[in-house]
C-alpha cells in the first residue's frame, strides 16, 4: 500500500478529482465544434488517453489542469505545504509521464494541443487558438 492509500486526507483529495468531464474539458469540446472540429472524447486507445481526439484527421487535445500537470507562471500551479517532496514528485512524474505521452503521439503522425485550465477562461481567444489549430490540419 503507498502513502497515498495510507493518508486519509490526501486519499480523500484525489478521489475528489474527475479524469473527465470538467468544466475546462466541456468548454475546448464547445469550442472545437465551433471551429469545426469533430472529435471523440477520452480516446482509451491512443497513448495517454487525449480529452478530445479524431483518429481519422489524427489530432489529440489535453486539457491539463494548471494544478496537477504544472502550469509554468500559472497562478493555479501552486505546490502544497504538508508534504512537499511528495507533491513535488508527483508533480514531475506527472510532466514526464505528459511528455512521453506527447511524444508517442507525434511518432505515430498526430497533431497534439495542450489547452490549459487557466486558459479555458477566455473563450474568444481559446476559440481563435483552436480555429488556427484547425486549419494547420488540412
Amino acid at each position: 500500500m503507498t502513502r497515498l492509500e495510507t493518508d486519509p486526507q490526501r486519499s480523500a483529495l484525489m478521489r475528489r478529482v474527475r479524469r473527465s468531464g470538467t468544466p475546462a474539458e466541456d468548454t475546448v469540446a464547445r469550442c472545437c465544434r465551433l471551429a469545426g472540429l469533430a472529435y471523440r472524447r477520452n480516446v482509451r486507445d491512443l497513448p495517454g488517453s487525449p480529452d478530445l481526439a479524431n483518429k481519422t484527421r489524427r489530432f489529440a487535445i489535453f486539457v491539463n489542469g494548471c494544478f496537477w500537470h504544472r502550469h509554468k507562471g500559472c497562478r493555479l500551479a501552486t505546490t502544497p505545504r504538508r508534504n512537499a517532496g511528495f507533491w513535488q514528485a508527483k508533480f514531475a512524474a506527472n510532466r514526464a509521464r505528459d511528455a512521453r505521452k506527447i511524444k508517442e503521439l507525434r511518432i505515430m503522425g498526430f497533431r497534439v494541443a495542450v489547452i490549459w485550465q487557466c486558459q479555458t477562461r477566455d473563450e474568444t481567444a481559446l476559440l481563435r487558438r483552436l480555429a488556427v489549430f484547425a486549419a494547420r490540419l488540412e
